[in-house]
């Protein structure tokens, strides 16, 4: 099912997830572990998963061998990630190939950051170029990313907005969000980009804290505020494993909770992979 399906005849959120192929997996184990994980949070009966893709396409195989095991295994729809910056027409023409191929019908078009130490082919710069191409050149159904607080490299937050209006003009059906903790930043990102004539679904992205190294090493990658007495409680504890874990649900639930008393149309996981934390808060909702 293509993505502007899923979530015009879904009268409840969606719910969706994100993952990645796993590092360092020389004998296969880790990839196994992922689908134990992801059977555990079948139970919630996510419309989407999206699976992530390296620069210039690194990991492409195993996204790919992933992408087809949720199409067979778990019966869901995948959705992959693909980063255009750096990578030739030719790869993405093929890509896009392989795909359609395979039966699937959604893909998250990004530009990507641009890869170090390798030479750069320069046929796509930006992710509306991406999106332009796909809709030119296969069926699929494209999603776009969006920044609540501004992409890092962007201006300001209006003028990131009018780069995604040309993502969305360009032919994009669905606006997954970057991590945020403080709702307000989502609710004036969403006002902001009604105002301008973005009317597609914007689903709010969700990392569920539980693990200090791994949330500042998150924050410090991407433009996000996180909330003063929040942080302090995680500061407070960072040492503390079980309490990170727990004050993370905790927090990331009531997050959900308001955003779906706002009416928001779903809500993306970034499970890192794992179910606990995600299974915990779609439990409590």
């Amino acid at each position: 099912m293509k993505l502007k399906e899923i979530y015009s005849v879904n009268s409840k959120p969606v719910i969706s997830y994100e993952v990645f192929p796993p590092k360092d997996d020389i004998d296969g184990q880790k990839l196994e572990q992922l689908f134990v994980e992801l059977e555990k949070l079948m139970k919630f009966n996510p419309s989407v998963i999206s699976v992530t893709y390296g620069a210039g396409g690194s990991n492409q195989t195993e996204s790919v061998e992933i992408i087809k095991r949720i199409k067979s295994d778990l019966k869901t729809t995948p959705m992959p990630h693909f980063t255009c910056v750096s990578t030739s027409e030719k790869n993405i023409k093929n890509y896009l190939n392989t795909l359609e191929q395979h039966g699937i019908e959604n893909i998250l078009a990004l530009r990507g950051d641009m890869p170090q130490n390798q030479e750069i082919c320069h046929d796509f710069k930006y992710a509306s170029e991406l999106v332009e191409y796909i809709k030119k050149e296969s069926s699929l159904s494209a999603a776009v990313a969006g920044y609540p607080e501004g992409h890092r490299e962007a201006e300001s937050l209006e003028k990131d907005i009018e780069y995604l209006k040309v993502k969305v003009e360009k032919g994009a059906d669905v606006i997954y969000t970057q991590l945020f903790f403080n709702n307000n930043h989502y609710f004036n990102f969403c006002e902001k980009c009604q105002k301008i004539g973005i009317d597609i679904p914007i689903i709010p992205g969700i990392l569920p804290v539980t693990n200090f190294k791994t949330l500042e090493k998150m924050t410090s990658l991407c433009k996000v505020d996180i909330p003063a007495d929040f942080y302090e409680k995680l500061d407070n504890h960072k040492d503390d494993k079980d309490y990170i874990k727990q004050t993370g649900i905790e927090f990331a639930t009531n997050q959900c909770r308001e955003l779906i008393d706002s009416g928001v149309k779903g809500i993306h996981f970034y499970t890192l992979n794992k179910e606990y934390a995600t299974g915990r808060i779609l439990s409590n909702l």
